[in-house]
C-alpha cells in the first residue's frame, strides 16, 4: 500500500514539474531577440516539504532545491535517504543568513549556492569559514538586494550593491560571485510593463 502511495506521489510531482518546465520554456521563447540566451534555472523551494517529496522531484529530473532555514537545509542535506538516493542534488540557501549559523550551513552536503549575501561583514565571515571546507571552495554566492524597499524582506540597499560585489570578487578568494538576487513586489500589474523592481539602475554608494 505504501509503495502505491509513493508511486502516485511520484506521478503527481512529475506532472507538476513537467507543467512548470513547459511554461518556463514558453516564456523563454517569448523573450525579445536581444535578451540573454542563457536558459533559466528552476530552483524548487522545498521548505517544509517532506524528504519523500524532494526525492520524488529529484527522480523526475529536478536537481536544484532552495531552503530558507538553516536547520532544515542541514537536516535534509544530511538525511540518509537523500544522501543515498540523490547523489547529484544541489542545495541553494535562499533565506536570511546569520553569521553565527554559517558553520551549520556549510555542514550541508552538496551545498551549491548561497543566494542571500547582503553585507560585507557576512561575505567576509562566509569566506573565512569556507576556507575550512575545501570541498565547498569556491562557494557560489549571490548578492541579495531589497529592490522593493519592503521591511518584511531581507537584502541590502541598492546603493550598497557595488561595494559588496567588489568586496566578494576582490577580497573573498573562497567565494565565487554568480549574480544578484531580488524578490521584488508581488502586486505589480504586468499589463503596465515590467516590474520596476527588476529594472533598477545600480549606483555606487560613494
Amino acid at each position: 500500500m505504501k509503495s502505491a502511495v509513493l508511486r502516485m506521489a511520484d506521478l503527481e510531482v512529475g506532472q507538476a514539474l513537467k507543467t512548470v518546465y513547459q511554461r518556463m520554456e514558453q516564456g523563454f521563447l517569448r523573450r525579445p531577440p536581444n535578451s540573454s540566451k542563457i536558459p533559466p534555472r528552476l530552483v524548487a523551494v522545498s521548505k517544509t516539504k517532506p524528504v519523500e517529496m524532494i526525492i520524488s522531484a529529484y527522480n523526475n529530473g529536478q536537481l536544484h532545491f532552495g531552503e530558507n532555514y538553516i536547520q532544515e537545509i542541514e537536516a535534509k542535506g544530511n538525511h540518509p535517504d537523500i544522501v543515498a538516493q540523490c547523489e547529484n542534488i544541489k542545495w541553494h540557501f535562499i533565506g536570511n543568513l546569520q553569521r553565527n549559523k554559517i558553520n551549520k550551513l556549510l555542514n550541508t552536503p552538496n551545498l551549491f549556492m548561497v543566494e542571500s549575501v547582503n553585507s560585507i561583514k557576512l561575505a567576509n565571515s562566509l569566506d573565512q569559514s569556507c576556507s575550512k571546507y575545501q570541498s565547498l571552495v569556491p562557494l557560489r554566492v549571490m548578492v541579495q538586494i531589497n529592490t522593493s524597499a519592503e521591511e518584511s524582506k531581507s537584502g541590502c540597499h541598492p546603493n550598497e550593491v557595488k561595494d559588496i560585489v567588489e568586496f566578494v570578487i576582490n577580497q573573498c578568494p573562497n567565494l565565487k560571485f554568480c549574480g544578484l538576487m531580488t524578490i521584488g513586489s508581488f502586486n505589480h500589474d504586468l499589463s503596465k510593463g515590467p516590474n520596476p523592481d527588476f529594472q533598477i539602475q545600480l549606483h555606487h554608494g560613494g
